[in-house]
């Protein structure tokens, strides 16, 4: 029996969501919650395996309750915003589901986590887009983001330095070949052992050895350094980049 907890702040929304999982009898309803208050109460007991989460709350997101939630549950997000495939990276999430929920979308869901119930699995596992949405998360710091708003990232031992186009800068635990494998190729190429960049960003490059090359990116104070084997492929993707002195 997988006991369950429905956040949700919509009672139309959440009496649908109600109605579809009485149609699997693996699942039982452990309580309900309509306000981030009443959502701390609930997520503070032990008594629950799994969370439907609505990221868009009265008062607040989703993503606030997230750290309450106990370590060994599950999380399926559930969002009105089906623009976005949310990724939401550092978070134990099993899925997401955009309103209005479809029967055999929640079925998967639930399969995922009959399948593999002890081991997390992530909202996603296919590349990310530039206009998809990351949480990034330090602690207990959390912040979204877009994709296209990333400019660099750059390895720090166990974790990653992820430089914003509005100048911030967030340190998470993840290692640069997961942003790798995660970030769209298309749009970030990995130019030296230890940086990741957006190639959307690069402003030209300039000669500091030579045999050296470095680039020019916007948002970024210092020359980002090239790797002899990969400035290749940096002159492939970016043909007409500028030579600056």
């Amino acid at each position: 029996m997988i006991r369950t907890l429905l956040i949700e702040d919509e009672p139309a929304s959440r009496a649908i969501l109600r109605r579809m999982l009485a149609a699997h009898p693996d699942i039982r309803l452990a309580g309900e919650a309509a306000s981030l208050p009443a959502a701390r109460t609930l997520l503070a007991r032990d008594n629950y395996d799994l969370v439907f989460l609505d990221i868009q709350l009265v008062g607040g997101s989703g993503f606030d309750l997230v750290p309450l939630v106990r370590r060994e549950a599950r999380i399926i997000f559930v969002t009105a915003h089906n623009q976005h495939a949310l990724r939401a990276f550092e978070v134990n999430a099993l899925d997401y589901l955009t309103k209005p929920v479809r029967a055999w979308r929640l079925a998967d869901s639930l399969r995922r986590l009959t399948a593999r119930p002890a081991e997390p699995h992530p909202a996603t596992t296919s590349p990310l887009a530039d206009e998809d949405l990351v949480l990034l998360k330090s602690g207990a710091h959390q912040r979204l983001v877009a994709v296209h708003d990333i400019i660099a990232v750059e390895t720090q031992e166990n974790y990653s330095l992820v430089r914003l186009a509005d100048g911030s800068r967030e340190l998470v635990r993840r290692s640069l070949q997961d942003w790798v494998a995660r970030l769209p190729a298309r749009c970030f190429l990995r130019v030296h052992r230890t940086t990741l960049v957006n190639l959307k960003q690069v402003t030209g490059y300039r000669r500091t050895a030579p045999k050296s090359v470095s680039l020019h990116v916007a948002g970024l104070r210092r020359l980002v350094p090239v790797s002899r084997d990969r400035w290749a492929e940096v002159q492939r993707r970016l043909p007409a980049l500028p030579h600056e002195k």
